[in-house]
């Protein structure tokens, strides 16, 4: 082989090897680090095109070119009765009725873009998926964050899924039925007390005394 020929095939693999760097550069993805609570629970979405939608009573949403994020903390919703909570336990359900699947270790759901965004929540977003969407819901009892992954590219669900750091900066706050349930116990204890003082007492003993204190508060009085 001569030497031109030994350029040339030089020359080719280094254009190969050359395309390749590019070729991984432009596919692969970076990302960025934001928080779904202030100062909390954190995790990774793709940098430099991920939206943040804004709070819908409760729920926050993020969208980027090919997904959507939806996350939402019960402690951080103020109001007694949580309509939000029930929305979002709406579109779980939804997701849940997709195929289910393993995504890289976490229970994932493939479901269409279109029903997906038939939820109300997503009016505020103005965007046109469509396509299967691999979802990846999860929760955490301890920060009560509520976090639902949904895109259309696997890899990127699952190291989405992965870099969550859970943080809770939010104080339990008492359950409106342990509420209702310690007040009602409170109440029975007072009714049983109040029963039980009146069946060891002698109406006739308490008449008694009565009219005495009045007998001697009028002997008493100047006349």
């Amino acid at each position: 082989m001569d030497k031109n020929k030994k350029i040339i095939i030089i020359g080719i693999i280094l254009l190969i090897i050359v395309a390749g760097i590019i070729v991984v550069m432009l596919t692969s993805v970076n990302y960025e680090k934001i928080y779904i609570t202030p100062n909390g629970t954190s995790m990774d979405v793709p940098a430099n095109q991920t939206k943040y939608n804004g709070n819908v009573e409760g729920a926050k949403i993020w969208n980027w070119n090919n997904g959507i994020l939806v996350t939402y903390n019960s402690n951080e919703d103020k109001n007694i009765i949580k309509v939000t909570e029930l929305g979002f336990n709406t579109l779980n359900d939804l997701i849940k009725n997709g195929e289910k699947q393993d995504i890289d270790g976490f229970t994932g759901y493939v479901i269409n873009a279109d029903e997906l965004l038939e939820i109300h929540i997503f009016d505020i977003i103005k965007i046109n998926y469509n396509g299967k969407f691999y979802c990846i819901p999860l929760a955490n009892e301890t920060t009560h964050d509520n976090i639902i992954i949904c895109c259309n590219d696997k890899d990127m669900a699952a190291h989405m899924a992965k870099s969550v750091q859970y943080k809770n900066v939010y104080p339990d706050t008492p359950d409106i039925n342990d509420t209702i349930s310690t007040v009602k116990n409170m109440t029975g204890d007072w009714q049983s007390k109040a029963n039980e003082y009146l069946n060891n007492t002698d109406l006739n003993d308490i008449k008694s005394a009565i009219e005495d204190k009045a007998g001697d508060l009028l002997s008493k009085s100047p006349v």
